[in-house]
């Protein structure tokens, strides 16, 4: 008999971002729902969908109500407060429920985050995080990119976000400061080429294909990707903006991008599938930008993207991250079926890719 799936996620709220004109991206999270529960109703599994809303201290209990062998977890969090996607995640721990993906929740800080790769040898931008009032305190070179502290789906990033004197930091961290959650996180930029890859696995990981995002943007427009080049189709960052994967990268940057990402695993002791971000600096030196845990499961994007080209299809990727969950949690089961040569395929084909 195959296992029961449920299936949670953050009930969509446009209310936050609709004073950003960033509220499609949170309408988005029913289409990969929808996707996954295809995926894994084809394989068989029994599939339910368990909205998750404030306030967080409901979501025991629905979560203790669930009749499930296993969480497929795309909760992202609460508006206003990032933190609760880690404490759902310690909530079905503690419940004993066996459930997919790698919570971090250092990584849903970004500035912590570039503090423990920076203390352990990973290379990354230098920082700070500063609020208006902090102003005088910045000390780093121009050009800077300012950004939200804990947000993703490329929220708060638009052209405007790379700064070159005092005048546009301000205005920048300002309004990130008053549309997500009070401070800014303000990093050197570095405006080489930009890729980014997904780690799998449980122990040392697989490393997905890696992807270059190619940039064929006006002369002038910073070459970053912004909320309308994932979200509005048309936009003049959307169309000059392409990820091509596999990346036409030399053997040796494609190496040093896999060790890169299997470091930023183990360090941050990670779990089931993240995406690490990545950039050459003017030396030619990969940096970590960030660390994405849960990334998006669209099909045709990111790790989706990925996965296929290694030779997965998408119900085959979502196989296998269940049976990473069941691993990772202490279980042994009999419903490994990866539909794709099997496990010895699977092997094999990472093989032939490194």
């Amino acid at each position: 008999m195959r296992p029961k799936i449920a299936i949670i996620y953050n009930q969509p709220d446009t209310s936050y971002h609709s004073t950003s004109g960033e509220d499609k991206a949170e309408l988005s999270i029913i289409g990969n729902v929808r996707a996954v529960q295809r995926a894994l109703n084809g394989l068989g599994y029994a599939v339910i969908r368990v909205p998750i809303s404030p306030p967080l201290e409901n979501v025991r209990e629905k979560l203790k109500k669930m009749d499930t062998n296993i969480v497929f977890n795309l909760f992202e969090g609460f508006h206003g407060y990032s933190g609760a996607e880690a404490e759902v995640a310690f909530m079905m721990s503690e419940l004993g429920l066996v459930y997919t993906g790698s919570i971090l929740s250092l990584a849903l800080d970004k500035a912590k985050t570039k503090a423990i790769m920076q203390s352990t040898g990973i290379a990354t931008p230098e920082y700070q995080v500063l609020t208006p009032d902090m102003l005088t305190e910045f000390n780093l070179q121009y050009p800077c990119i300012v950004k939200p502290c804990g947000e993703d789906a490329s929220h708060g990033l638009n052209a405007q976000s790379v700064v070159r004197n005092a005048d546009q930091l301000e205005k920048q961290v300002t309004e990130i400061s008053k549309h997500f959650g009070g401070k800014a996180l303000v990093e050197e930029f570095i405006d080489g080429r930009e890729f980014n890859v997904t780690a799998i696995g449980n122990g040392t990981p697989t490393i997905f294909p890696v992807t270059e995002i190619v940039y064929s943007l006006p002369a002038g427009k910073p070459k970053i990707l912004t909320f309308d080049a994932k979200w509005y189709s048309g936009t003049e960052y959307f169309i000059g903006t392409k990820p091509v994967c596999p990346a036409k990268i030399t053997p040796q940057l494609k190496s040093d991008i896999q060790d890169i990402a299997v470091k930023v695993f183990k360090r941050m002791n990670c779990f089931g599938y993240i995406r690490v971000d990545l950039r050459l600096d003017s030396n030619g030196k990969v940096k970590v930008l960030e660390i994405n845990p849960n990334p998006d499961l669209t099909p045709g994007n990111g790790a989706a993207r990925q996965a296929k080209a290694l030779g997965m299809n998408f119900q085959q990727f979502i196989d296998y991250i269940v049976q990473l969950a069941f691993q990772v949690h202490g279980y042994q089961t009999d419903y490994q079926t990866y539909g794709w040569q099997g496990q010895a395929g699977y092997n094999g084909a990472l093989k032939e890719y490194a």
